[in-house]
């Protein structure tokens, strides 16, 4: 690792807003965070505790629910003193750590979205051989490809980082460590990390997306040619919660990292960045639950069961 001048970074957070509002948005992050926290694990004891959520598709749920557990709980904690302060501080070495759990967890919802499409293509599209084609052991294997693909990339991605030379300013007009904010205050050559993360990016945002698109395809175009209404209605119920989840989530990456930003306010990112940091996380749930009718079902027994004990 090189020897930088800086050691403590600087987070503004949302400066120039005013105490009494500074209250009211913690006090509203902080209810969002338990929120989110409740709903995800409640999604993931559910799945667990009921046989009619055994199948591939709930068990992929969980997994995303992990990962928004891990965003939310990287981001929001310590977000709350920067936003009740004029600004944080965060080491260096733990705004790099930061920065890589936080990619690391976009990274892996990405891949297992692109996983629960072609699930979804499967059970759809080819719903005979479903069950011999997605079985328990492909299932298992997915998972675990798509966690150990994340981090191996991300790692990568804060190693090279960890051999940057950080000596200009040492403070960072966001309230977390993203990484352009973060190359920002390197004055040694950034050109590998940058590099590595566009690679990452092909492969763990790009990739899926296509995934999703051409999967999609395939849904739509197997729907349109079921004869009755009732079964294009059946067999759309079962992707819809996914596809509202996809469009969330590549919807508010999308407006940050690819939408041209010039001309706008930083604030506008910032704010665009607590909808994929605070607000997906806690959406997630809301969207499988409420769309779906075995969650529902699920939780009405485990109510019953929780009040009879």
């Amino acid at each position: 690792m090189q020897t930088s001048n800086i050691t403590v970074i600087v987070l503004l957070g949302f400066p120039g807003v005013q105490q009494h509002f500074k209250n009211v948005f913690f006090f509203l992050i902080f209810i969002i965070y338990c929120l989110t926290i409740l709903g995800n694990i409640l999604i993931i004891t559910l799945v667990f505790s009921s046989k009619n959520l055994q199948s591939p598709m709930y068990i992929f749920i969980t997994q995303v629910s992990i990962t928004d557990i891990f965003l939310s709980t990287d981001i929001i904690p310590n977000t709350f003193p920067v936003v009740l302060n004029e600004g944080g501080t965060i080491s260096l070495q733990g705004c790099i750590a930061q920065f890589l759990f936080f990619a690391n967890a976009e990274a892996t919802e990405c891949l297992l979205l692109a996983v629960m499409s072609y699930d979804r293509y499967l059970a759809i599209c080819n719903p005979f051989h479903y069950s011999t084609i997605m079985t328990p052991l492909l299932c298992l294997k997915s998972i675990v490809f798509t966690w150990l693909l994340s981090f191996v990339m991300t790692l990568a991605d804060a190693i090279a980082m960890c051999y940057l030379t950080f000596c200009r300013t040492n403070v960072i007009d966001h309230f977390f460590c993203d990484l352009t904010p973060l190359l920002g205050l390197a004055c040694s050559d950034t050109s590998l990390v940058r590099i590595l993360s566009g690679f990452f990016c092909f492969i763990v945002l790009i990739c899926p997306f296509i995934s999703i698109v051409v999967s999609y395809f395939y849904i739509v175009f197997t729907i349109l040619r079921i004869p009755s209404i009732t079964g294009r209605q059946k067999a759309f119920s079962t992707c819809s919660s996914h596809l509202t989840v996809v469009g969330l989530f590549y919807g508010a990456l999308i407006s940050v990292y690819v939408v041209p930003s010039q001309g706008h306010p930083f604030v506008i990112n910032k704010i665009m960045s607590l909808s994929y940091t605070v607000m997906t996380p806690l959406l997630n749930p809301l969207v499988y639950s409420l769309r779906n009718k075995d969650f529902k079902d699920a939780f009405r027994k485990y109510w019953q069961h929780s009040k009879s004990m």
